[in-house]
């Protein structure tokens, strides 16, 4: 009988009041009204499960492979880690990719980048999202990327942001580095088309 209680409070699950969202995020009444309407009418329990996200995601890149990306897209918009994503959580990471400032954006991307949750990231970690983010723009690209790319792009930027060589990064490196360098800057707003 619990299960059937759990499913019962996924179904009827009602988001913060609009307040109290509209005081979290950088969107009007209006913006969260709409967004809303959108989120209830692609997800009408009111929570995102990882494979419906990655059935939604995978529509906006039909050229390349958006599952892995969209699983560690999956993470940083959970929140709490519960496998499933609110209408609040939803909005509240897109606040910060749309309207946050650049020291959000950059806190939200060193989440995305940390997947394993432990406060550095590792070359594995970025690769992983590289490979992810290759494969999701798929094989396609002009010009077309070589096999190798993923990996030559997570050196160059382990070489400008491990500054104590210690093999990760922090999230003071992360900041520091990213806010120093302009190409590190631009390309992080690839990161912003594809999400």
């Amino acid at each position: 009988s619990s299960d059937s209680e759990l499913e019962l409070s996924a179904v009827r699950h009602q988001p913060e009041g609009l307040d109290q969202l509209q005081a979290q995020t950088k969107f009007t009444k209006k913006e969260l009204q709409s967004l809303y309407r959108g989120f209830k009418n692609e997800c009408p329990t009111g929570l995102v499960d990882e494979d419906t996200f990655k059935l939604i995601y995978s529509q906006f890149f039909p050229q390349g492979d958006a599952t892995t990306y969209a699983h560690f897209l999956f993470n940083a918009f959970d929140a709490d880690g519960n496998g499933a994503i609110r209408f609040e959580d939803f909005v509240v990471g897109l606040s910060i990719l749309l309207r946050g400032t650049v020291h959000e954006k950059l806190k939200w991307a060193f989440n995305l980048y940390d997947i394993n949750k432990d406060g550095y990231i590792t070359k594995e970690e970025m690769l992983a999202i590289m490979k992810s983010i290759y494969d999701m723009m798929g094989r396609h690209t002009y010009p077309i990327l070589r096999e190798d790319a993923p990996l030559e792009h997570v050196e160059r930027f382990f070489q400008k942001m491990d500054r104590n060589q210690d093999g990760v990064v922090t999230i003071d490196e992360f900041l520091e580095t990213c806010q120093k360098d302009e190409n590190i800057m631009s390309s992080m707003q690839l990161f912003e088309n594809v999400i």
